[in-house]
């Protein structure tokens, strides 16, 4: 019942709030080990999220872990995703309207690993080598907090206020934004976590 009304019993990353503000927050994370997988939704039946299946068979949530040891790997809270578009190339060039190649997305899911794994070798290999193991180094985030369904539209509009409130406060933007979330998808919506975060300087 926790879980529907939002209720969040896994590990999460440990950070340092550096400066909150009524508008968002400025967070420190420490280093951490993640699973990530990146893809183009249309290998998922155009599923954004088609890459969770991936990290959650790699932890073991969905029955044997799909690692080498094998070892069961707790689940943490958020999963990260990150989106980034893709500019297919096209032969022959013509130097016309509609010659610039088709646009596709490619996703990158993160699971952040529980703290006790301090480097990528600690942590288990993965079956399937679509999932990669990697250390994130320290870094620094604009974040916004809100609930309900994290659909497009919502992520664009947070994005956009956070940004101009970053640079309106003289924050360099050094990248691209990321959602959390923090909670399964059967959780009803007004119960819902969800994060925009937006690395900075």
């Amino acid at each position: 019942m926790g879980m529907i009304l939002g209720k969040i019993t896994v590990e999460t990353p440990k950070y340092e709030s550096i400066q909150s503000r009524a508008d968002y927050e400025i967070r420190k994370y420490p280093a951490a080990v993640i699973a990530q997988v990146t893809y183009d939704p249309t290998q998922f039946k155009g599923n954004k999220d088609g890459g969770f299946m991936l990290l959650a068979n790699y932890i073991g949530a969905l029955g044997n872990p799909q690692n080498a040891k094998p070892e069961k790997i707790a689940m943490t809270a958020p999963v990260i995703t990150k989106s980034a578009e893709q500019i297919a190339m096209t032969a022959p060039v013509v130097t016309k309207t509609g010659g610039d190649g088709e646009k596709s997305m490619v996703v990158t899911m993160q699971f952040i690993l529980p703290a006790k794994y301090n480097i990528a070798e600690e942590a288990p290999k993965p079956l399937d080598e679509r999932v990669v193991i990697r250390e994130e180094g320290e870094r620094k985030y604009g974040v916004v907090k809100f609930s309900g369904n994290a659909s497009d539209e919502v992520v664009k509009e947070k994005v956009e206020n956070l940004s101009k409130c970053l640079e309106r406060d003289g924050y360099k933007i050094i990248g691209e934004f990321e959602l959390a979330r923090y909670n399964p998808p059967w959780t009803l919506p007004p119960f819902k976590t969800n994060e925009v975060m937006i690395p900075v300087e």
